[in-house]
C-alpha cells in the first residue's frame, strides 16, 4: 500500500498519536514507585520487573517482526497493539494488586511491541527517502509521552490516587487509536507485488549482533532512567514532586533532542558524528549523576535528555540505514529492537537489585558509565562504506 497524497499529514499525525503512548504506562510509575511498594508489597526487585517484564517482552515480540507482518499485517497489527495498550492501562484502576500490576505491564509489553515491530517497516515503506525525518519525529513522540506522565504523574496522584494516575493513560491510547483507524482509511492498496526475496537470517551477521548492543545499552539507560530516576532523588531528600518533574524535564530535553535529529539527521550520510555528539552528553551527564547529583542536577538533566533523546532514534535509523530495501529494513530493525529490548530490560531490574542489596543506586550508575563508555568505542565502527559490506554475505 501507498499513502495517497492527500493522506500523508493525517498519516504522519496518527502514528505520532500511537508513538505517544508507547512509554507512558512504564513513565509513569517512577514517581509513583514508593506509593506503589507500600500499596501492593512489592520490594525493590519486584518494582524494578514492572518496567523490566514490558520492556523484555518488546523485545522477545519484536524479535517475531516478520511472522507478526504476515499474520495480522502492518496496520492490524499496530491497531491490536493500541487496543492492548489502552485495555492493560484501564485494567489498572481495578487490578491494583502486585500480580495485577504485573500482568497488566505484561499486556503493555505486548502491545508496544507489536507496534514497534511493524510500525518502521511500516514508515520506511511509506515514506520511502523521508524514512529518518519520519523516524526522527516518531521517536520524539515516543518521549514526549513519556514527559508528560512523568511530569503529570505527581499531580494526577494528589488529584486521583496512584490506580487512577496509572489508568487515565488508557484515554490518550483509545485516541490514538481512532486516529490511526481513521488514517489508515485513506491508505489504498497497490498491484505491487509481494516480495519474492528470501528472508535474511540476521542472527549470521555480525553487523546485526553489533546493531543490537548499541541499541540495547543505549535503550537500557533510557529505561533505567526511567524506572529509578525518580526513586533516586527521593532517596536523596528530594520531593516526590520535585523527583517526578526532574524525570519530565529529562524527558522533555529528550523530546528537544530527537526534534533536532530530525531536523538534521538528513544532512548527515555519515551518521558516526551525530551518535559520537550524543554518547558524549550521556558520558558526561552519568559522571555528574555519579559524583554530584544534587548540586548539578539540573546540568545532569539536560546532558542526560541531550544524550538519550538523540541516540534513541539514531540507533533505528543507523539499523534502518542498511538497506534500501523496506522489508529487509523492518526485518533489520526488529531484530535490534528484538534482542535490544531484551538486552534493555536487564538494566532496570539489575538495578533494583542493587539497590536492595547495597541500599543505594550509585553503582548501577556506575556500570551504566562503564557500558555507555563501551558502545562508544563501537560507534566508530559504523561507517556507511561498511553497511553494504556487512551484509553482503
Amino acid at each position: 500500500m501507498r499513502v495517497m497524497n492527500v493522506g500523508r499529514l493525517w498519516l504522519t499525525v496518527a502514528i505520532l498519536l500511537v508513538a505517544i503512548n508507547l512509554r507512558p504506562a512504564m513513565a509513569v510509575l517512577g514517581p509513583l514507585l514508593d506509593l506503589i511498594e507500600q500499596a501492593t508489597g512489592l520490594d525493590a526487585t519486584g518494582a524494578g520487573l514492572l518496567t523490566t517484564l514490558p520492556v523484555f517482552l518488546m523485545g522477545v515480540f519484536a524479535l517475531l517482526g516478520r511472522f507478526l507482518r504476515k499474520a495480522l499485517g502492518e496496520v492490524s497489527g499496530v491497531t491490536v497493539g493500541v487496543t492492548l495498550i489502552m485495555l492493560a492501562c484501564a485494567s489498572r484502576a481495578y487490578w491494583g494488586s502486585s500480580i495485577g500490576l504485573l500482568a497488566s505491564a505484561a499486556v503493555v509489553g505486548l502491545g508496544i511491541a507489536l507496534v514497534q515491530a511493524l510500525l518502521p517497516g511500516f514508515i520506511k515503506g511509506q515514506f520511502g527517502a523521508s524514512t529518518g525525518r519520519v523516524m526522527g519525529f516518531y521517536a520524539t513522540a515516543i518521549m514526549g509521552g513519556a514527559a508528560i506522565a512523568a511530569a503529570s504523574a505527581a499531580r494526577f496522584n494528589e488529584l486521583l490516587g496512584w490506580q487512577y494516575t496509572l489508568a487515565v493513560w488508557a484515554w490518550p491510547a483509545l485516541l490514538a487509536l481512532a486516529g490511526w483507524k481513521a488514517a489508515t482509511m485513506a491508505l489504498v492498496p497497490t498491484d505491487a507485488p509481494a516480495s519474492q526475496q528470501a528472508p535474511m537470517h540476521f542472527w549470521r551477521y555480525r553487523r546485526a549482533w553489533s546493531l543490537m548492543v548499541f541499541f540495547g545499552i543505549g535503550t537500557g539507560v533510557y529505561t533505567l532512567i526511567l524506572a529509578w530516576l525518580p526513586p533516586f532523588y527521593i532517596e536523596l531528600g528530594q520531593s516526590r514532586q520535585l523527583a517526578g518533574d526532574l524525570l519530565a524535564g529529562l524527558t522533555l530535553t529528550e523530546v528537544i533532542a530527537g526534534m533536532i535529529v530530525a531536523g538534521v539527521v538528513g544532512k548527515y550520510h555519515d551518521r558516526r558524528p551525530l551518535l559520537l555528539a550524543a554518547l558524549g552528553c550521556t558520558l558526561v551527564g552519568l559522571a555528574i549523576i555519579i559524583t554530584a547529583p544534587v548540586s548539578l542536577a539540573l546540568g545532569a538533566i539536560v546532558l542526560l535528555g541531550l544524550g538519550v533523546g538523540a541516540l534513541f532514534p539514531l540507533s533505528l535509523i543507523l539499523a534502518m540505514d542498511h538497506f534500501e530495501n523496506p522489508e529487509f529494513s523492518g526485518d533489520l530493525a526488529a531484530f535490534v529492537q528484538g534482542g535490544g529490548y531484551m538486552i534493555a530490560s536487564l538494566m532496570p531490574f539489575l538495578a533494583g537489585w542493587v539497590k536492595r542489596e547495597f541500599t543505594n543506586l550509585s553503582l548501577a550508575w556506575v556500570a551504566v558509565f562503564v557500558t555507555v563508555f563501551f558502545i562508544t568505542l563501537l560507534a566508530f565502527r559504523f561507517s556507511p562504506t561498511s553497511y553494504r559490506k556487512a551484509f553482503s554475505a
